[in-house]
């Protein structure tokens, strides 16, 4: 399994048999999805920042315009259990504050069974998990987390105490840079990585997978 990082909270998981990307909003990829392909799309939360051309492109329920590259792609944007193309993937009903979304909005965070590999997206969650969000996200092989904006470092690394997986993924979701790179000084101090240099992907198998937990930093491959 090959995962790559777009910016926010826009993964692209990439298997034998299916392609799935996550939160592939235009604010990030460009209207056309700048090559983007996949077949299977998951968005975590509707677009907060939609680009100001979008009218009269693909939509979907919620306020999401899709890219026109994944215009042909299964679409899930809510919690539930699916099979597409063997792949199995969970929906998990999350918010993005910690008000049960009375101030931002619901959230969905998708775990994912890909080549072996079981991959939780979080999307954009701003709080720390149930016990029973726990056992319906279930066990986690690498976790994508958003780091800054509305969870802080301190939850985030809550977070992934309570998944316990063996590598975790920050996706840097602040507005500024500057406020992008304090968060994530200050989860990687909290998750006590010291050897933080960004990778293009990450590629992983189940053979792969490291004995402890590991946070691996990807570069962004789109526009931010």
């Amino acid at each position: 399994m090959e995962l790559q990082w777009f910016g926010r909270t826009c993964v692209r998981l990439k298997g034998r048999d299916a392609v799935v990307v996550a939160d592939a909003f235009q604010a990030v990829v460009g209207p056309t999805g700048r090559g983007i392909t996949g077949d299977i799309v998951t968005f975590s939360h509707p677009d907060d920042d939609p680009l100001p051309h979008a009218k009269g492109v693909a939509t979907r329920d919620g306020g999401i315009h899709l890219p026109s590259s994944l215009e042909q792609a299964f679409v899930l944007e809510g919690p539930g259990e699916y099979e597409f193309k063997r792949v199995l993937i969970t929906g998990v009903r999350t918010f993005r504050d910690d008000k049960h979304g009375a101030d931002r909005g619901r959230n969905v965070a998708f775990a994912v069974e890909l080549d072996g590999i079981r991959i939780a997206h979080l999307g954009d969650i701003a709080h720390v998990l149930t016990e029973e969000k726990i056992g319906e996200i279930g066990p986690v092989d690498v976790a994508c987390v958003p780091i800054g904006g509305q969870l802080s470092a301190t939850r985030a690394a809550e977070i992934v105490a309570q998944l316990d997986p063996k590598i975790v993924v920050p996706m840097p979701v602040c507005e500024a840079e500057r406020d992008c790179d304090e968060a994530l000084a200050k989860f990687l101090h909290e998750m006590g990585a010291t050897d933080a240099t960004p990778q293009p992907k990450l590629t992983i198998t189940p053979g792969s997978v490291p004995d402890e937990t590991t946070t691996v930093l990807l570069e962004s491959r789109g526009k931010v």
